[in-house]
């Protein structure tokens, strides 16, 4: 069935509902799927966090420690889980077969490992381990010690990678025509906005008991509760979308359909190697993930000495939520394509490093200097820690609204005047190395630091982060540079 044009359409309906009438049965429960995969998400990351790092004994300091030596390897296991699954089993199988143990570890973990957590912590264990490590290592056994804790931090993590990245986007992929996406995904995008800022509303409104208890059984039944509505609705698209031949074929899917190439993480840096076009891509992608991690965890713990009471943090991160997906979704509607347009793809691409090292670094440095904030503190009527971690939640806010409206953008778009094999496999290799390197690397660079510098402490090493984080945004910049230089050339020789 061949697409319906958009002749008829006014600007702004072309602009924000691209959509006909005849589309609705199709285009609506994948909307509302990528709404409620997101919207848990968010209920995940703001409730993993405030587990971590506020529970006796903990901090800040943990997060490094999961990120990069329990996630990465679980996200590894899982991954080959869900291939050895997807050989066997059929889509929709596939989809219920990875959703129902999140539902089930949801429920066990707010109503038997949370609320009797002291039943199971390894008090043996943990005082050999602090003998062993000593003081200054009390980070590392807070995660042996809270593991149902850290447990549901990798589950939190996971649901990003499996339902969103794996299951949603492998489903939509899979279901939609290439007509159909340049219309349908961009409102895509505003739903896993506007999720956040439902998200956000629900966790402040979660935490007005006293208990926090109580606040972690309600989110995990409303998240349960999310996870059932995600699989009926997966259950109806494929007993009414898929077998409607207006909306879907699988002999036309598989006539258009390019298999992405599964590279490895040896083979994905040996590809990027080959190119410079595709290493100054790269340098991008790990320029944003380690830049915005190193800050996020000394706001964190920042955030801890403002907020040491779990229902007061979990308070604050709904705010937060609420906020990351208001500010994207405003820059993305009505200022992102026009600087894109107006000022070329240079500026745009720079405008993420400049506002993440920027407030990144005005944020370290009110850290570093807080006691020269007194003065000023004083005369407006608050504590130099409570402006810090406001300076800390813009950075972070600013960040992953220059990340969804300009980085991403601009970063799928450099890799337009590649050739097919260089724009397919170099993504997927950019894909591998990039995202992980940036993430992961952060957390093998901040555990280092803390453990050799830091006397346990994350805030100790700020003086260290700090010019890191410049350097790390300095290079960001020169890629963007010599990206630009790649990027003119390669078109004007395709022009000559």
């Amino acid at each position: 069935m061949s697409t319906p044009s958009l002749e008829g359409f006014s600007k702004w309906r072309q602009r924000l509902w691209p959509i006909h009438h005849s589309e609705l049965k199709k285009f609506v429960p994948l909307l509302f799927l990528k709404f409620l995969v997101s919207f848990n998400f968010i209920l995940l990351y703001t409730t993993k966090d405030t587990l971590v790092i506020t529970s006796a004994g903990s901090g800040a300091e943990v997060i490094p420690i999961l990120k990069g030596y329990v996630v990465l390897p679980c996200a590894f296991l899982v991954l080959l889980i869900y291939t050895k699954m997807s050989n066997k089993l059929s889509l929709i199988k596939l989809i219920y077969t990875s959703l129902m143990p999140f539902l089930i570890f949801f429920l066990a973990f707010g109503f038997i490992l949370y609320p009797y957590k002291e039943l199971f912590i390894p008090n043996r264990l943990c005082a050999m381990m602090e003998g062993f490590l000593g003081p200054n290592k009390g980070h590392w056994v807070a995660v042996i010690r809270y593991w149902m804790n850290s447990l549901f931090y990798v589950t939190a993590e996971l649901w990003g990678q499996v339902v969103i990245m794996l299951l949603f986007w492998t489903f939509a992929n899979n279901i939609t025509r290439m007509k159909e996406a340049k219309r349908y995904y961009t409102l895509f995008t505003a739903a896993g906005d506007i999720a956040p800022i439902s998200a956000g509303v629900l966790i402040a409104f979660f935490t007005t008991g006293s208990s926090f208890i109580t606040t972690v059984q309600q989110t995990m039944v409303l998240a349960v509760f999310v996870g059932l509505l995600i699989m009926g609705v997966f259950w109806w698209m494929n007993k009414y979308v898929l077998t409607d031949p207006r909306f879907y074929s699988s002999e036309e899917q598989n006539n258009i359909k390019k298999e992405k190439p599964k590279l490895s993480i040896i083979e994905s840096i040996k590809f990027i190697c080959s190119s410079k076009y595709l290493g100054l891509v790269a340098l991008m992608v790990i320029g944003y993930g380690l830049s915005l991690n190193l800050v996020e965890v000394t706001w964190k713990a920042n955030l801890k000495l403002q907020y040491p009471n779990p229902i007061e943090f979990q308070r604050y991160m709904g705010k937060f939520s609420f906020c990351i997906g208001f500010f994207p979704l405003i820059m993305a509607l009505f200022f992102s394509g026009n600087i894109l347009r107006k000022f070329g793809w240079r500026l745009a691409a720079s405008l993420t490093p400049i506002i993440v090292g920027s407030t990144g670094l005005l944020f370290l440095l009110a850290f570093l200097f807080r006691d020269y904030l007194t003065p000023f503190t004083a005369l407006v009527g608050i504590t130099p820690l409570f402006l810090i971690t406001v300076l800390g939640a813009i950075q972070n806010v600013a960040s992953k609204t220059m990340k969804y409206s300009m980085f991403d953008p601009t970063k799928e778009m450099a890799f337009i005047p590649l050739d097919s094999e260089s724009k397919v496999k170099g993504k997927a290799a950019i894909d591998v190395v990039g995202s992980r390197l940036g993430k992961s690397g952060s957390a093998w660079m901040q555990s280092g630091l803390i453990d050799i510098f830091g006397a346990g402490s994350v805030l100790s090493i700020t003086g260290i982060i700090a010019p890191i984080v410049f350097i790390v945004v300095m290079g960001w910049l020169f890629a963007v540079r010599g990206l630009d230089r790649e990027f003119s050339a390669i078109s004007q020789e395709e022009t000559a």
